[in-house]
């Protein structure tokens, strides 16, 4: 059991309100996305609930790994990742039960609707990490009581880069080909992630300063539900608005995946979908609690806005970092507004200029991918080579290890 105040089983945190800014956008995109609704009185409830919810199953793993002394524990459950249980000499029986259930696949799980979404968010290429790291991110930030949990773990001693760097390199794990077949790179990056989140959960939640009446549980049901969307859904819809054509078939495809990475993770099934309709409309749905700016939205945004000046550019690192910023900041621009950009004191005034430029070129460039023999398999090794190498630019050292040094949640 997590180390928290009692409470009763229906409390929800004050945190649990209306945000005024989101829903002016939900009923701005209601008019072009008609899938998007506001949620009934029974599901605005049950996120509200979902707020004290953390992850059972790892929870409790965490519990029998304490009880009988992390630092084995620990190694029977990266050696389990690694090579499967019957590697590990004398494991715990409560980490069989767990790699065991996390190695059978769900009865909905379709390897081949996975594999395609992989590939398609691979043919997004640079495009995906931009969305995802000045939409996503860089608006995730408005969610206060999130932040708060990131501050508590050293995020703002740890710096933007490290932490962009290893949320980026977790993404790729997740779409490499046959990534997310038990024991390959993304099922072992993905319960290594579910793992850490588990030890930030407690450690936070027995923090003295931790308001759980006011923010409700560390990374719970639904902090886990909208940083997945917001990681991996919103980056291939943001993809499309870029210029990237994309098929209804392979969009779910995507959303598919995206439902898979979610089940591993510990996010609870009834927050999982299987379009991409259905995950932005949850997203969305979940925002509107969750979006509530405050002094520590600024305090987590204004150092991802000046990332780039800080990167060891190998020449012209004056200027490459001023571009990077000013890319950057137009992206947030076009998709975020001015007015959210004001909420994270950042600079809000800049024209979004990337954007009018890439749209064109992607479109081209994507189209023709479709015609020509061969070209969407061309187009995903180009796009995932662009997606690494901005992993590199970003740290200018070798790939980032997820799970080696991860010390705080995505």
């Amino acid at each position: 059991m997590l180390p928290m105040r009692e409470l009763a089983a229906d409390f929800i945190p004050t945190r649990h309100r209306r945000s005024e800014h989101i829903d002016v956008v939900l009923g701005q995109l209601s008019r072009v996305m008609p899938a998007i609704e506001t949620p009934s009185d029974d599901r605005w409830q049950q996120i509200g609930l979902a707020l004290m919810e953390g992850d059972p199953a790892m929870d409790a793993l965490l519990t029998a790994m304490s009880r009988h002394g992390m630092r084995d524990a620990r190694a029977q459950f990266e050696r389990a990742l690694e090579h499967g249980i019957d590697a590990v000499a004398n494991p715990l029986p409560e980490l069989r039960g767990f790699i065991e259930q996390m190695s059978t696949p769900p009865d909905w799980l379709d390897r081949g609707r996975i594999e395609r979404g992989a590939e398609l968010f691979r043919r997004c290429g640079r495009a995906a990490l931009h969305i995802g790291r000045n939409v996503a991110l860089l608006g995730g930030y408005q969610a206060s009581a999130f932040n708060r949990t990131l501050i508590l773990t050293g995020a703002l001693q740890k710096g933007p880069t490290r932490r962009l760097a290893e949320t980026v390199q977790w993404k790729l794990d997740c779409t490499v080909a046959g990534g997310l077949v038990p024991h390959a790179i993304g099922w072992r990056s993905t319960l290594m992630v579910r793992f850490i989140h588990a030890l930030v959960r407690r450690s936070v939640a027995a923090r003295p300063d931790w308001q759980l009446e006011d923010w409700g549980l560390p990374i719970n049901q639904a902090d886990m539900g909208a940083t997945l969307y917001g990681s991996l859904t919103v980056p291939v819809v943001g993809s499309r608005l870029l210029g990237m054509p994309q098929t209804r078939r392979e969009r779910d495809d995507a959303a598919h995946l995206v439902r898979y990475v979610g089940w591993l993770i510990g996010v609870d099934e009834r927050w999982l979908a299987d379009t991409e309709a259905g995950a932005t409309a949850q997203l969305l749905q979940f925002l509107l609690s969750l979006s509530n700016p405050d002094e520590t939205s600024v305090m987590m945004a204004q150092p991802l806005v000046d990332e780039p000046l800080t990167r060891r550019y190998p020449n012209l690192a004056w200027l490459r970092g001023r571009y990077e910023r000013s890319k950057n900041l137009s992206i947030s621009r076009a998709f975020l507004g001015a007015d959210a950009l004001r909420r994270l004191g950042v600079p809000a005034g800049t024209w979004p200029w990337y954007p009018m430029l890439a749209i064109p070129r992607n479109l081209a460039r994507h189209t023709l991918s479709r015609v020509v023999p061969g070209g969407r398999r061309r187009a995903a090794a180009r796009g995932r080579a662009e997606q690494e190498a901005n992993v590199q630019q970003m740290v200018m050292q070798p790939a980032v290890a997820v799970g080696a040094s991860l010390a705080a949640p995505h």
